[in-house]
């Protein structure tokens, strides 16, 4: 069985996490974002589009 290649995604923060709550916080971390305009590569997972979903006033997001 062939392996169906996944496509990536780009998730950047554009917006600070500053007075949203520790959840949405750690969320943004687990995604492996420190910091304003840095820009990370994922596989498209259904566990990463939900990461995504609960934070997307506070990221962008581009298929790779």
């Amino acid at each position: 069985m062939a392996k169906k290649e996944s496509k990536a995604l780009k998730v950047t923060l554009v917006k600070s996490a500053i007075g949203y709550s520790m959840r949405q916080k750690n969320t943004v971390r687990a995604l492996g974002l420190r910091r304003l305009g840095q820009t990370v590569e994922h596989d498209d997972t259904a566990v990463i589009r939900g990461m995504i979903s609960k934070v997307s006033h506070l990221v962008r997001v581009e298929e790779a």
